[in-house]
């Protein structure tokens, strides 16, 4: 069963492909009628072509411009029954909700077949969504195309600006709530901090922690000589100490002593470093980091200014980055 239905579907999408690029022809022949006969109207362009060839200038007036509208509506009653067709083949195909949703989703289609000066132009969206039809199904490639790269760049052009001044009005819009907002900081720190105050507090305490761990590791040699030099250092301001040393044996006594304070104060080192672990050492860290956070959540009108002001400064800043015309580069890279 797979097999035959597999060929059906291929043989489908040959023919919807077959069809797909004669309306392609038929729609871009149309459209170079629509473009020659706008020209033809125009009084310097006919008059000088009737003056450079007026036997053609004749041939086209007789048998194009002056049956035009016979001509464009050949073409429009193929484009109505290519309508009809798809409309047929997305209600048995079941493409959308309901069966009177293809007008609407292809509009344009609908549209353009009205033999209007006004609607006419549409068709150029039906050969564009043509083509996209095309590219999809693999039969061309419109982005190797000079004309696609030369539109895409433009629309990518035009794109940015158009997002950048509606970012930019956004962030102005924004900076002038938090001007006239009086308890921003306030709600600021209501809705959005506090709810997140013990996830905050955890957050703190396990960085805290790695980063003491990580470091003492890295650099415990470097601790423990910091610690036998600055016994050393203080044993040899001690008078007491200096006192020792002038007794017999006292030299070898002195420099026991200082062995055995600084190996120690190592180990005082290395047990508090390894106390970090210990779930006392981590409510502590997080009795600090909830102090900390308490008070930086304490609001007054001095914080609420300066909180308003950061804000503002922020928003600022990203409407300056925004300000940069990157675009701008692309083109000179090109």
């Amino acid at each position: 069963m797979s097999a035959p239905s597999t060929a059906g579907s291929r043989r489908r999408e040959r023919l919807y492909l077959v069809w797909d690029i004669a309306i392609v022809v038929l729609v871009s022949a149309n459209l170079l009628l629509l473009l020659v006969d706008s020209l033809f109207l125009l009084p310097p362009l006919n008059a000088g072509l009737e003056a450079l060839a007026p036997s053609l200038h004749q041939a086209y007036d007789s048998a194009i411009h002056q049956r035009f509208m016979t001509i464009d509506l050949v073409f429009v009653s193929i484009f109505l029954l290519d309508v009809l067709a798809g409309w047929a083949v997305a209600i048995a195909e079941r493409r959308y909700a309901r069966w009177f949703f293809y007008p609407f989703v292809h509009w344009y289609d609908v549209l353009g077949c009205i033999p209007i000066s006004g609607f006419r132009i549409l068709r150029v969206l039906r050969l564009i969504s043509l083509l996209i039809r095309l590219q999809r199904l693999g039969a061309i490639d419109i982005r190797r195309w000079g004309l696609y790269a030369f539109f895409e760049r433009y629309y990518r052009v035009l794109m940015e600006e158009l997002s950048d001044r509606v970012a930019t009005r956004l962030l102005s819009s924004l900076q002038e709530e938090v001007r006239r907002s009086d308890d921003f900081t306030k709600r600021l720190s209501e809705k959005v901090i506090q709810p997140r105050k013990e996830a905050l507090v955890d957050e703190i305490a396990k960085r805290l922690e790695t980063t003491v761990d990580k470091s003492y590791a890295e650099n415990h040699q470097e601790v423990h000589r910091y610690v036998a030099t600055l016994v050393t250092r203080t044993l040899e301001e001690n008078q007491e100490l200096s006192r020792l040393r002038r007794l017999p044996m006292g030299e070898h006594m002195a420099h026991a002593m200082e062995r055995s304070l600084s190996d120690v104060a190592s180990r005082v080192v290395h047990e508090a470093i390894d106390g970090l672990r210990s779930p006392r050492f981590k409510s502590l860290i997080g009795d600090l980091a909830g102090s900390g956070i308490d008070a930086w959540l304490y609001v007054d009108q001095r914080t609420d200014r300066v909180t308003e002001q950061v804000l503002i400064e922020t928003l600022e800043m990203l409407k300056d980055e925004i300000a940069v015309q990157r675009w701008r580069d692309e083109l000179d890279l090109r």
